[in-house]
């Protein structure tokens, strides 16, 4: 083989190899690429799954404030139930005092005993339906030993 042929030959193998490396180099960043794309799209729906989180998040604690709003609201309700009621009792009760044919501890007694049938009958956990209207009528009420009470006027 002359020495031409043998450079050309080396030329030849080297203008392949050179080739090769394009192409072996173009292929891997095609790859580089489809991950970078492939990447990027796995950063977006996670982005969008934190944003997400985020809002159910901020949903969750506007539901937790909104609970302890109304749970402050009902405790609120129910201690002015409760202060509404020992006036209503005191009131009867003082009626029941200043009447001579009533006795105090039996008004009071009666006044308890309706409380707890009324509590009852509702499932009320100390609230009741007691509005304070002892004496608007411009009678008194006269407790009877019975446990019942009539109204009668002065």
């Amino acid at each position: 083989m002359s020495t031409g042929a043998i450079i050309a030959i080396v030329i030849g193998v080297l203008i392949v190899l050179a080739v090769l490396w394009f192409i072996a180099r173009a292929s891997r960043s095609r790859r580089l690429e489809s991950r970078r794309v492939e990447a990027r799209e796995i950063r977006r729906e996670a982005e969008v799954g934190s944003a997400q989180a985020d809002r159910s998040r901020a949903e969750a604690d506007a539901q937790a404030a909104e609970a302890r709003r109304q749970d402050a609201l009902a405790r609120e309700r129910a201690a002015t139930a409760d202060e509404q009621h020992r006036e209503a009792r005191e009131r009867h009760i003082e009626a029941a005092e200043k009447d001579p044919d009533a006795d105090p501890d039996e008004a009071a007694a009666e006044f308890d005993q309706r409380h707890a049938e009324t509590a009852g009958a509702t499932g009320a956990t100390g609230t009741t339906g007691t509005t304070g209207t002892t004496g608007t009528t411009g009678s008194s009420p006269r407790f009877m030993a019975n446990g019942s009470h009539t109204t009668a006027a002065r």
